[in-house]
């Protein structure tokens, strides 16, 4: 999370202020939409290994829940800010209405590193994250995930911690489970398919086969390994693809210009998506700065990391041969490239529309949930993918139609959509 000097919940208000104007959004609604309806902030004392005890702090921030209950992971971070959690809760908003799926946006953080935390720590935590905030999430009010460092364990304790402070089971008040234990078949790769389900809608669009193209990816966490690995299946070949070394606390890209072997990689990476340096060396990989996964002569770059990437001071750094940028990660261009972006012609697959696939999965993890019945994984990912053709062809068809940005043209859908939502309940009239 490097400060690169951009506040990514002004970024966010800034996206939607533009779309705002554009449409003739009315001034009592643009206040209301453009900031969060309830925000929760607390710490979190945890005992930890040594007998000390070590104070946590923690967020929990609902933008808004007009089309229905808040949704939105939680990071683990020790750099995570308010802000970045109030971006990150509106962004979920407009995700969840370009999907079209009835729930709203939230999000959640804690100030912390778990790479340096014991599990024992680690789960005290997630039950005192919990304990904080267990009259405000729920089922049918604010519904968690895992985020950046968090994962199904964590949720699993979570869930743990919540049925025994309200007496009674509610596998539905929390997302990304384990399989057998409440969580969906498919969640895993969710995301990152989405990312190339929307993708190859796009190429298709544009009359371009996959396996004509090339790709470049920052991150290696989960999200980019399960796109690299389904964009690979369609024929792509993956050039380079950059990470943050845990071990050295820098950033490093891995490069093989035939291709990269996505399986090979996946293989060589700690849970936290960090890449084994010797190890990507001994395989033959080029180890070149964290930065110049932007600098390759690739077709699509893909950022699938962190926020505030993309940026009027890199944007030089991008190769003339990029044709598309797939925003796989939360905002990781800022709105001062988006011009520029536009100028030289590059198509934006928006990140709310691109990355739509996790929440669209955790929803139908929600709905299993309720019902107390499970899916297999081939109905999931028919289902996943089907949601985001359709979520892609309505953005698609605006942007032609209006001759718009595609990012613009998603705003147009979500704002509409969540507006006139609120003005159903007459929240704004």
């Amino acid at each position: 999370m490097a400060n690169t000097g951009y506040n990514p919940f002004e970024n966010a208000q800034a996206q939607f202020d533009g779309v705002a104007e554009t449409i003739g959004l009315d001034s009592s609604m643009r206040e209301f939409l453009r900031q969060p309806m309830k925000e929760f902030h607390f710490t979190i004392p945890v005992k930890m290994d040594d007998g000390t005890t070590k104070t946590f702090k923690g967020f929990r921030i609902r933008h808004n829940d007009a089309r229905g209950s808040g949704k939105g992971g939680i990071r683990f971070h020790p750099e995570e800010t308010a802000d970045t959690v109030r971006a990150l809760s509106m962004w979920m908003t407009w995700k969840c209405a370009v999907a079209d799926i009835p729930l709203g946006g939230g999000k959640g953080g804690i100030i912390c590193d778990p790479r340096i935390m014991s599990a024992g720590e680690q789960e005290r935590l997630c039950r005192g994250y919990v304990r904080a905030l267990s009259e405000n999430i729920g089922p049918f009010c604010d519904v968690p995930a895992p985020d950046v460092m968090s994962n199904n364990r964590h949720m699993l304790w979570m869930l743990d911690e919540y049925e025994t402070i309200v007496g009674n089971r509610f596998p539905g008040m929390i997302t990304g489970k384990p399989v057998g234990m409440g969580g969906s078949l498919g969640r895993t790769e969710a995301t990152g398919y989405g990312v190339i389900y929307t993708l190859k809608d796009l190429l298709r669009c544009m009359n371009i086969p996959a396996s004509e193209t090339t790709a470049s990816f920052q991150g290696f966490g989960n999200v980019a390994e399960y796109a690299a690995r389904m964009y690979t299946e369609l024929g792509g070949k993956v050039t380079a693809v950059s990470c943050w070394d845990n071990i050295e606390k820098t950033s490093y890209t891995f490069r093989k210009v035939f291709g990269c072997d996505i399986s090979e990689l996946a293989g060589i990476k700690d849970k936290f998506g960090s890449i084994d340096k010797d190890k990507a060396l001994a395989l033959g990989y080029e180890v070149l700065p964290g930065d110049a996964w932007l600098k390759q002569d690739v077709d699509i770059l893909i950022p699938a990391a962190l926020e505030n990437q993309i940026t009027p001071a890199v944007f030089g750094d991008i190769s003339s041969k990029v044709k598309i940028i797939c925003e796989a990660a939360n905002g990781p261009t800022t709105p001062d490239c988006d011009p520029l972006i536009k100028g030289r012609g590059i198509i934006m697959l928006p990140d709310f529309l691109c990355n739509a696939g996790g929440v669209t999965c955790s929803y139908f993890e929600q709905v299993q949930c309720n019902m107390n019945y499970f899916w297999d994984k081939d109905e999931v990912l028919e289902k996943l993918e089907r949601k985001m053709t359709e979520a892609f062809r309505a953005v698609y068809d605006l942007a032609q139609e209006k001759g718009v940005y595609m990012r613009d043209a998603a705003y147009m859908i979500a704002i509409k959509r969540v507006a006139e939502a609120v003005r159903l309940r007459g929240w704004v009239t």
